[in-house]
């Protein structure tokens, strides 16, 4: 690192594989544009060498998001403008640390979980530091597994006291008094889902254990109503089936020392036709408050079958089809 006037600070960083500099960089140096205006930077590229210069702190930063960056795609996976801007902001979130180098984890008590794509780091990044947050995406991406370890990390440190994990339950209409059984019968098979999640993350004795004390209370929406959600860690889940007035009764039930987790598939809303998503409505409410975090994953997130990936992806192309030409 070298420094030269008025405060600048200049450095010069390798990389050994030219044949993944052309990722790196992006289609005319796109993503190096996107760096520079993101973190106040400038670069020159001079064959396998890029130099930066900036401020000091600017230039660890760049540097950091660069080698992030080239891990990432020496891994395999591709990138794109999106990936660009989140690893910058990841980078100076964590102080320049690599994610990928173990920075960002989750522990619970069965296992250590880290993020296995841009997107998901970005959703722990914001799991860390905001107090509602937002994750967007198709199924498989690990929105809802995630936001429920976060959870019970939370719970297991003593950061919250209580962890309230919901859905809508949109196939019976909430209207559960009309099913056969008793209460736990009836929603039990809407939520199962998220009993599932517990389960891969705590012994079943553990999670018993803090059901039956309230200490993990899993319910339907309509269980939401008129109460003041306080230490607790808040995950809505499906938040897509909810309607505008569910989706600000339960925005406003958020207490003292909690946090919040919506997560939504905007392609499979269930609701009956001509009523609108409460998570729609609720991002328009939500966009402009800082301590809310909005996370969009893709298809290229999605950590099941390396099939599921690609129908996802031909769906999704295929409705914008359909829609343009409707």
């Amino acid at each position: 690192m070298q420094k030269l006037n008025n405060g600048i600070t200049q450095l010069s960083q390798e990389f050994p594989n030219n044949g993944f500099l052309q990722k790196l960089y992006g289609p005319n140096n796109l993503h190096l544009e996107k760096i520079e205006n993101h973190l106040n930077v400038s670069f020159h590229t001079l064959g396998n060498q890029i130099i930066i210069r900036g401020t000091e702190k600017a230039v660890i930063n760049a540097k950091n998001t660069l080698t992030s960056l080239y891990d990432f795609i020496e891994t395999g996976q591709s990138i794109d403008v999106n990936d660009i801007e989140d690893i910058a902001r990841l980078t100076e979130n964590n102080k320049g640390r690599n994610f990928l180098n173990n920075d960002l984890v989750i522990k619970t008590k069965k296992k250590y979980i880290r993020p296995k794509t841009i997107r998901q780091a970005a959703f722990f990044d914001a799991l860390n530091h905001k107090q509602i947050i937002v994750a967007l995406g198709p199924a498989g991406t690990g929105k809802t597994y995630l936001a429920v370890a976060k959870a019970v990390e939370a719970k297991l440190s003593g950061e919250v006291e209580k962890i309230i994990l919901s859905r809508p339950a949109v196939e019976a209409g909430e209207s559960l008094g009309y099913l056969p059984g008793d209460m736990r019968d009836k929603i039990d098979p809407y939520l199962r889902p998220l009993y599932d999640s517990l389960y891969d993350m705590m012994p079943s004795s553990q999670v018993a254990s803090l059901l039956a004390s309230g200490e993990i209370e899993i319910a339907p929406l309509a269980f939401m109503r008129g109460r003041t959600l306080s230490n607790a860690f808040i995950i809505l889940d499906e938040a897509q089936n909810t309607t505008p007035i569910q989706m600000k009764m339960f925005l406003t039930r958020m207490g003292k020392n909690s946090k919040t987790v919506l997560t939504a598939d905007l392609s499979q809303v269930d609701l009956p036709r001509g009523i609108s998503s409460g998570i729609k409505d609720a991002l328009e409410v939500l966009r402009p408050i800082e301590e809310v975090g909005e996370i969009t994953m893709s298809h290229k997130d999605v950590i099941r079958h390396s099939i599921v990936a690609k129908i996802i992806s031909n769906y999704s192309k295929r409705d914008k089809q359909i829609n343009r030409n409707e």
